[in-house]
C-alpha cells in the first residue's frame, strides 16, 4: 500500500536521512535505537516529535561518517514517535515505519545528512493470491507464537494489508541483516509473502530442534539432579553409621587426576568403569582399597607427557665423548638416532643392545646416554629374573598383584621417551613360574610395544618412544627370537694405551674425590700405568684396574692418617712404588716358558669376559696307539682334536712324521685350566699345530698365536671374535697371529695401535699354519726374534704387518 493511500505526506526532496549501522525498520514496525553521532545528533536536535525523516541502512557498520555508496539504495520512510536525551549528550529514539524508500543520492550538508529519493512503489498487493497468502501466513504465525511466543505475539497487521502482514511477521523472526534487507527489497507483495513464508518454516524448524535439545538437557540436568539427591542421602546414612570420612574428597581428587593424567581412549573407558563401582561401595570393603590402587596407578602413568630430547648433535657428541673414552660404534649409532629424530620429528624408539665383557662401560654409557639427549635414565636390572610377572606384572585377581618392573620404571619416570636400561639381559633365570625373556619380545619390538599390555594395568601402554638399552655378556645365552630384536653394538674390551687414557681421564680423578685427595696431591706416571695395567690385571674392561687404582689411593690416606702432616704438594707414584702398594706382580708372560718344548701351541679363544690366550700341550709316551684328551673339553673341542690327529697321520709323510708312530706310543692332548669348560671349533688350527710340533720335534714360535678351525682335509675355516682374541693376544705380549683368510675384513675392527704392533698372517690350508708359526729344525729359541714383513714366503704364507 502507497504512503498516499495511508494518507501520509512525505517531504520533499532533498530530507533529512538518518544512518543506521544495524537494525532493519520495515513498514508498519516501530524500532527504539540509541544514536550518537554528531550529525545524527545534530538531526535529531532539530527535530521534533511527528516529523517525517529518511532511514536507510549502511553497508560497513565501521563507517563513522558515511556518504555516498555507503548506504543501501532501500531504506523506509520513519515517523519520530518519542525522542529522549542520555547523559552521554546523545539521544534515544523510537521511530514507526510507514513505507518504503528509493534513495537516488545522499549529501552531506551541514550540520546533518540530506538525501534525495522517492516512494518505492509495491505491486500485487491487493490481489486473490496475495490475500490468501497473508491470510495462511498469519496461521502459521500465529501456531509458532504459541509455541516458542516472543515477538510473533505481537503481530498485529490487518489482514487486508497483505505487505504489511509480510513486514511485521519479518521483523518479529529476528531474522539476519542479509534476510531482513532481502525482505525490504522484494516490492511484489506476493513474492515477499512467498519469502516470509519460506524463512517462517525455517525458524519453525530451527525452534522444533531447540525444543528438542531443551528437553535433553532438562532430562539430563533432572537425571543429574537425581543422582546428586541419591548421593546426598548416601553420605547422610553414612553419617548416621559413623562410616563418614574424607572418601568423597579422596575420590574427588582421584577423579581430578585421571582428568589430568591424558588417559587413552581404553584407559579412560576402564577408569570411569572402575570409578563408578568405587563410588557405590563401602570404603572399608576390601576390594575399595583394590580399585583405588588400581586407578592411582592409571593416574601415575605417563600417558602423554614427554621429556624435550636434546636435538643439538655437537652437544649431544661432547657430553658422550666426556663420560667416556673410545666407544666410536656407540656413539656413531646414539648420534645416527638423534639425527634422525632431529629429520623427521618421529619420536619412535631404538633398542640398543650392548654386548661385551665386563668392565667396558655397558651399563654407565646407558646414562652418558640420557644424559646427553635430556632424558630421564631407569635402570631395570634382569640378572636372576625367573618370573614372567616381574615383567608383565601379576592379574589383579592375585592378591597383592602390581605391575611389573616396566610399568614401574615408566611410572617413575614421568615421562613417556626415557632412556630404559635393561641390564644384564643374558642372566634371565627360566623357572616353573613362566619365561622371564618371552615376556620381553614384546617390550623389545618396535612393532608390537606401541600396544604393550601389563597384566596388571589391562589396557595398551604406548612404550614406541622408550629409548630401550640392553647390556649382555654372553649374546648366545640369547634365544633367537629375541635376538632378532636387538639392535647389537659388540664391544670388545680396550687396549693398553685406550686404559692409560681412560685411567688418566675418569678413573683416577674419581677415586681421588671419592678418599678426599686433592687433585694436586697425588699424580700416577704413565710407566706406573702400564705397569699397573700389564703386571696387575688381565682383562678386557677397566674394571679391575679401577679396584688396583683404588687400593693406590687407600694406601696413600693410610698414610696420611697416620702422620698430622698434610698430603705432599705434587707425589709421583713410579713403577717402583707398586711393590710397596700393590704387593708383587699377578701376571707375567709365560708363553715363551710354555712354548720352549716341542708340543705346545699358543691359541686364541673368545669368552664371555672377554678374549683369552690357551695353551694346548701334547705329549706322546710308550703305548698301543691310545688317545688321551683331557682339560674339561666340550664335544666340538674333542671332535676337533680327533680331526686333527687324523689330518697329521693321513699326511705323515709331508709332515715328515714316523707314521706307524701310534703302533708304539699313546698321544695325550691336554688344555690347562683343567676347573674350566671349554669349547668350540676355534682350537683346531691350535690343537693340529701342537701335534705337529710334537712328532717333528720342531718348536712352535714364542711370539706367535693362532686361531681358526681345521677340516679333515686341512681347510681352515672362519671363526668368530677375532677382536677380542687379538687384543687378549696383544695383552698377553704376542706380536704374530695367524689367522684365516675369510676372517681378513674382521681385521679393520681392531685399533690401530694394536695393528701397527702386531703381524697378521692369513692361512687357507694347515701347511701354510705349520710354515708360520714352527721354527726350523733345530733352531735354538728365538725369545727375541721380530718377524719381518714380506707380501709371501717361500711357502705361500700370507703376511700382512700393520
Amino acid at each position: 500500500m502507497t504512503l498516499a493511500r495511508r494518507g501520509v505526506t512525505t517531504p520533499a526532496s532533498p530530507f533529512p536521512v538518518l544512518p543506521l549501522r544495524s537494525g532493519t525498520l520495515f513498514p508498519g514496525t516501530t524500532l527504539t535505537l540509541p544514536v550518537g553521532r554528531v550529525r545524527s545528533v545534530a538531526l535529531l536536535d532539530a527535530l521534533a516529535p511527528g516529523a517525517i525523516i529518511g532511514v536507510a541502512l549502511q553497508k560497513d557498520a565501521n563507517v563513522s561518517d558515511p556518504a555516498e555508496g555507503d548506504l543501501h539504495d532501500i531504506g523506509t520512510w520513519a515517523r519520530v514517535m518519542r525522542l529522549e536525551r542520555t547523559r552521554d549528550r546523545g539521544f534515544r529514539v523510537t521511530l514507526e515505519g510507514l513505507g518504503r524508500l528509493h534513495l537516488t543520492r545522499l549529501t552531506r550538508t551541514e550540520p546533518y545528512w540530506r538525501a534525495e529519493g522517492t516512494d518505492a512503489a509495491e505491486s500485487n498487493d491487493q490481489g486473490p493470491e496475495a490475500q490468501l497468502l497473508a491470510q495462511t501466513l498469519r496461521e502459521h504465525a500465529t501456531s509458532l507464537a504459541a509455541q516458542s511466543g516472543g515477538a510473533l505475539n505481537n503481530v498485529s497487521a490487518d489482514g487486508n494489508d497483505p505487505g504489511a502482514v509480510a513486514d511485521q511477521i519479518a521483523a518479529a523472526l529476528g531474522l539476519s541483516q542479509e534476510k531482513e534487507l532481502r525482505v525490504l527489497r522484494e516490492l511484489d507483495v506476493t513474492a515477499r509473502l512467498r519469502l516470509v513464508a519460506t524463512l517462517l518454516a525455517e525458524a519453525r524448524e530451527l525452534n522444533e530442534l531447540k525444543t528438542r535439545i531443551e528437553s535433553d538437557v532438562r532430562k539430563e540436568f533432572g537425571k543429574n539432579q537425581r543422582d546428586a539427591l541419591l548421593r546426598e542421602q548416601i553420605r547422610a546414612l553414612k553419617r548416621e553409621l559413623g562410616e563418614e570420612h574424607s572418601s568423597d574428597d579422596e575420590l574427588s581428587a582421584l577423579r581430578a587426576r585421571l582428568d589430568e593424567a591424558g588417559l587413552s581412549p581404553d584407559a579412560r573407558t576402564v577408569a570411569d568403569r572402575e570409578l563408578r563401582r568405587l563410588e557405590g561401595m563401602n570404603a572399608q570393603n576390601a576390594e575399595s582399597h583394590v580399585i583405588r590402587t588400581y586407578l592411582e596407578w592409571l593416574a601415575d602413568l605417563p600417558w602423554t607427557k614427554r621429556a624435550d630430547a636434546k636435538d643439538d648433535l655437537d652437544a649431544v657428541a661432547a657430553r658422550l665423548e666426556a663420560d667416556h673414552f673410545g666407544l666410536d660404534d656407540v656413539k656413531k649409532r646414539i648420534l645416527e638416532h638423534m639425527a634422525v629424530l632431529k629429520l623427521s620429528g618421529n619420536p619412535r624408539g631404538t633398542i640398543l643392545c650392548l654386548a661385551g665383557p665386563p668392565g667396558v662401560g655397558k651399563t654407565s654409557l646407558g646414562q652418558s646416554i640420557a644424559d646427553a639427549t635430556g632424558r630421564p635414565f631407569l635402570r631395570i636390572s634382569l640378572g636372576g629374573v625367573r618370573d614372567e610377572a616381574e615383567v608383565r606384572g601379576h592379574r589383579r585377581t592375585y592378591v597383592g598383584a602390581l605391575p611389573g618392573r616396566i610399568m614401574h620404571a615408566m611410572r617413575k619416570a614421568k615421562v613417556k621417551n626415557p632412556v630404559v636400561l635393561l641390564d644384564e639381559i643374558d642372566k634371565l633365570a627360566h623357572g616353573w613360574q613362566g619365561n622371564p625373556e618371552a615376556a620381553l619380545l614384546e617390550v623389545l619390538d618396535p612393532e608390537q610395544n606401541r600396544t604393550f599390555t601389563d597384566h596388571y594395568v589391562e589396557v595398551p601402554f604406548d612404550l614406541s618412544e622408550v629409548l630401550f638399552v640392553c647390556t649382555a655378556n654372553d649374546l648366545g645365552a640369547l634365544s633367537g627370537p629375541l635376538r632378532d630384536r636387538l639392535e647389537i653394538i659388540e664391544l670388545q674390551g680396550y687396549t693398553a694405551d685406550e686404559k692409560l687414557h681412560i685411567a688418566k681421564r675418569h678413573l683416577i680423578p674419581k677415586q681421588l674425590k671419592e678418599h678426599a685427595i686433592p687433585d694436586t696431591s697425588l699424580a700416577v706416571s704413565d710407566g706406573a700405568l702400564r705397569a699397573i695395567i700389564r703386571d696387575y690385571t688381565r682383562e678386557a674392561g677397566v674394571r679391575q684396574l679401577q679396584r688396583e687404582i683404588t687400593r693406590l689411593c687407600r694406601a696413600l690416606a693410610l698414610e696420611v692418617a697416620r702422620t698430622t702432616d698434610a698430603l705432599p704438594v705434587a707425589r709421583t707414584l713410579e713403577e717402583k712404588d707398586l711393590v710397596k702398594l700393590l704387593g708383587k706382580a699377578r701376571f707375567f708372560s709365560e708363553v715363551a716358558e710354555r712354548t720352549s718344548v716341542p708340543g705346545v701351541a699358543t691359541g686364541l679363544a673368545w669368552t664371555p669376559v672377554g678374549g683369552d690366550i690357551l695353551f694346548i700341550e701334547t705329549s706322546r709316551m710308550p703305548g698301543k696307539g691310545g688317545v688321551e684328551i683331557t682339560g674339561q673339553l666340550g664335544d666340538v673341542m674333542k671332535e676337533s682334536a680327533r680331526a686333527a690327529l687324523t689330518y697329521v697321520r693321513s699326511n705323515a709323510a709331508t709332515l715328515h712324521v714316523d707314521p706307524a708312530f701310534l703302533a708304539s706310543h699313546d698321544v695325550h692332548i691336554h688344555v690347562p685350566a683343567g676347573a674350566v669348560p671349554k669349547d668350540g671349533p676355534s682350537a683346531g688350527v691350535t690343537i693340529f699345530t701342537a701335534l705337529t710340533s710334537l712328532l717333528t720335534g720342531r718348536r712352535v714360535r714364542n711370539d706367535t698365536a693362532m686361531t681358526g678351525e681345521a677340516t679333515l682335509s686341512g681347510r681352515v675355516m672362519p671363526v668368530g671374535g677375532i677382536k677380542a682374541k687379538v687384543l687378549a693376544a696383544h695383552r698377553a705380549g704376542i706380536t704374530r697371529v695367524v689367522l684365516p683368510s675369510r676372517n681378513r675384513a674382521d681385521i679393520d675392527e681392531v685399533p690401530e695401535a694394536v695393528r701397527a704392533a702386531m703381524e697378521f698372517i692369513f692361512a687357507d690350508d694347515m701347511s701354510q699354519v705349520i710354515a708360520a708359526a714352527l721354527e726350523a729344525p733345530g733352531a735354538p729359541l728365538n725369545d727375541d726374534a721380530t718377524p719381518t714383513p714380506s707380501s709371501e714366503d717361500a711357502h705361500g704364507v700370507e703376511r700382512t704387518a700393520a
